[in-house]
């Protein structure tokens, strides 16, 4: 896989994972509407992808990278961010609030875990040192953004 797509695809599926289940964990504690949290990850789907796609080309540009290898980064980590992103909706298509929140953690974390493996294994180094590190800071993310729409609650409504 070529660099460039290698390096948004990987940029777009973390941040997409982290960013959306971060968004999910705290509207839900902070509305318990499932109308809410949809839109939210339609919203994060759509407005991060850009944003984080923007990002990246203008981090490629200023690296001096060639114009095809800035707009494949930039296009790869639009597609993926926005792609995994968008998956989370299916949970809360087919199942009650509660549920699918549990199930997308499941979901974003089984992703990472897998992602986080195959760069493990590609740099050949010990997988359960890189998924741990990966899983640490997704988890934290979790606990963080729930205490976070917790407070959000408590304090204005």
């Amino acid at each position: 896989m070529k660099i460039s797509i290698r390096k948004g695809f990987s940029f777009g599926l973390t941040s997409g994972i982290i960013t959306t289940l971060g968004m999910i964990v705290g509207l839900d504690s902070s509305t318990k509407s499932k109308t809410i949290v949809l839109g939210g990850i339609v919203l994060i789907a759509v407005a991060d992808a850009f944003s984080d796609s923007l990002g990246m080309h203008i981090s490629q540009e200023s690296e001096l990278h060639s114009q095809k290898d800035v707009w494949t980064s930039t296009i790869s980590t639009f597609v993926s961010k926005f792609v995994f992103a968008i998956t989370f909706i299916i949970p809360f298509m087919l199942f009650s609030l509660q549920t699918a929140v549990i199930i997308s953690i499941i979901w974003g974390l089984s992703l990472i875990s897998s992602f986080s493996y195959y760069l493990a294994k590609k740099e050949k180094i010990n997988p359960l040192k890189v998924i741990g590190e990966h899983l640490l800071i997704a988890v934290l993310v979790i606990i963080a953004t729930h205490y976070i729409g917790d407070w959000v609650a408590l304090t204005f409504r």
